[in-house]
């Protein structure tokens, strides 16, 4: 059997030698067995592991989901649909964000046109506004 350092994985994989110590850490990746000179040793199995996490995060996946995700892969009982359910579960949360970005998008859009882009900064319209806004939070968080 083939064993890989961590570098090579990590090259392997596509990813940075801390994302391989991070995963790890996280739980993601099960603690490597260690050479006589203490390196990590890595299967090359393990390059489809990290490969699949780096795919799920792209796709927006929080770890905790991804680890959902990784112990529904070896979960006998699980079945597609569950995947499913995680992936429409992700769909409705990216909705949700691209709903929030859009408020704010065109919050910021009224602030800009607001702003005539000269004089001072302590005239700016975008600044006064936001300056606003934390007066707003303080006396929120206050009333808490």
């Amino acid at each position: 059997m083939e064993a890989l350092t961590i570098g090579q994985l990590a090259k392997r994989a596509g990813v940075g030698v801390e994302t391989i110590r991070f995963y790890e850490r996280e739980g993601l990746l099960a603690e490597p067995e260690r050479r006589r000179s203490g390196y990590r040793q890595y299967t090359p199995e393990v390059v489809r592991r990290v490969r699949f996490i780096r795919h799920a995060k792209e796709l927006g996946f929080a770890l905790k989901e991804i680890q959902e995700l990784l112990e529904l892969r070896v979960d006998p009982v699980s079945t597609c649909a569950d995947v499913r359910q995680h992936a429409r579960a992700k769909i409705a949360d990216i909705e949700g964000r691209i709903v929030a970005l859009e408020r704010m998008k065109a919050a910021l859009e009224r602030l800009a046109r607001s702003c005539r882009g000269r004089g001072p900064t302590s005239e700016c319209p975008i600044l006064e506004v936001l300056d606003r806004e934390e007066d707003a939070d303080a006396r929120r968080r206050a009333r808490l």
